[in-house]
């Protein structure tokens, strides 16, 4: 009985030091102190709980990237349009990686307006102007792709001035530490000039008789003569801005604009414009390498740097290519956006002249706020940030699958 009452526990003792010997060491090295590891543990555990809700940006970010992807190897038997895609989407995702750290390190964190959805105050301090890095590498790529064309060229450059006019307005935000930057009219006044040094080169490099009518179904035109350049110029002008106003949530206007640019990209490949499809292609994969940053919880904001550019962008695919249908068709999502804002604000100065009393159709404008606040046709409680980006994202998908409809059939 003795000999196994010191025998017994031995094997036991010797198997247990085994075990928590490494863990000792591997705690002495580190010099982690306990109250540390337990505050990791529960900033994990509560991660852990809202991961279905944190995820689903990312997961519709994912299936957004993949239709894309799809669509255009479907649709391009040369498979540049997927080359370029790729591409740009490494290109834009690794040049995130490495200027969000130089974003947070100039304090270049975004104001958020205090009458906005409450949800929105802990976004504060989320560094912006990420349009700095991804548009950039959007351009680059597509030059590169096309080996310099000149059409590709006066795009990426007046794509790069729109994000010029934004970059002003984004830095006078942060010397202000206001969400007010630059005045509305100075802004306005920029977008036209940009807009009209386009159109200018545009018309300069083309034929007249290329832009005298406007394609629309079954082969069918309408002669616009001289009018078509005040219609781009109030184009270019109303997606720029139609770009800025979507873009107030988390991969919001990322992920349609990558939608939108996959769509006019396979319209304008159905033309014969190869080069401006992969342009196209090459800016819809930097929408979605910053995606990898910007969706839900955003690591970084595309402020006006980037709204503005991908607007005036989509823009000035569809004039130069002149399937300004398409073009409508297909950023129809970003025209409900401007047209709820357009109606909030002029029904809220009419009832206010005529009662005395300012009212509004939506709960707030633009949509997806009124969406996101439980307006119709969502219910009282409201939609999640995610689940309202999710929508638009198919939303977008539609209406740029009707637009590549749209342009086989004219």
């Amino acid at each position: 009985m003795s000999r196994v009452a010191k025998s017994s526990p031995m094997p036991v003792k010797s198997a247990t030091m085994r075990r928590i010997r490494p863990i000792r060491r591997r705690a002495t090295v580190l010099n982690v102190p306990c109250a540390k590891v337990r505050t990791i543990c529960r900033t994990q555990a509560a991660d852990a709980s809202n991961f279905e809700t944190m995820g689903e940006g990312k997961r519709a970010s994912i299936v957004l990237a993949t239709t894309v992807a799809i669509s255009f190897a479907c649709l391009d038997r040369t498979g540049m349009m997927v080359k370029a895609f790729a591409a740009s989407t490494l290109v834009s995702a690794a040049c995130g990686a490495v200027a969000i750290p130089l974003l947070k390190a100039v304090e270049a964190g975004q104001f958020i307006r205090e009458e906005g959805p409450q949800t929105h105050l802990s976004k504060s301090g989320t560094p912006t102007m990420g349009g700095c890095f991804f548009v950039p590498c959007g351009v680059v790529v597509a030059c590169a792709m096309v080996q310099w064309s000149s059409a590709v060229i006066a795009l990426s450059v007046a794509t790069l001035l729109y994000a010029a006019v934004g970059f002003m307005d984004d830095r006078m935000i942060l010397a202000k530490r206001s969400n007010r930057g630059i005045s509305p009219r100075l802004k306005f006044a920029l977008q036209l000039t940009v807009g009209i040094g386009y159109l200018i080169w545009l018309r300069s490099n083309t034929a007249p008789a290329a832009f005298a009518k406007i394609p629309l179904f079954m082969g069918w035109m309408l002669p616009v003569g001289l009018a078509f350049w005040p219609l781009a110029l109030f184009t270019l002008t109303a997606e720029s801005n139609g770009v800025n106003l979507t873009d107030g949530l988390d991969g919001l206007a990322a992920g349609t604009c990558a939608a939108a640019f996959s769509g006019m990209g396979l319209a304008v490949l159905h033309q014969g414009c190869t080069d401006i499809a992969l342009f196209s292609a090459c800016m819809a994969g930097a929408c979605i390498g910053f995606l990898a940053h910007n969706s839900h919880k955003a690591q970084v904001f595309m402020g006006d740097t980037g709204s503005l550019a991908l607007g005036g962008s989509i823009g000035m695919v569809g004039v130069a290519t002149n399937s300004l249908l398409v073009l409508l068709i297909t950023t129809f999502l970003f025209a409900i956006e401007s047209l709820s804002v357009l109606a909030q604000v002029s029904y809220f100065k009419h009832t206010r002249n005529s009662t005395g009393v300012g009212r509004r159709i939506f709960k707030m404008a633009p949509f997806h706020h009124h969406l996101e606040l439980g307006g119709w046709p969502a219910p009282r409680s409201g939609l999640q940030e995610t689940r309202v980006v999710s929508l638009f994202y198919a939303l977008s998908v539609l209406f740029s699958a009707l637009g590549v409809l749209c342009a086989y059939w004219s």
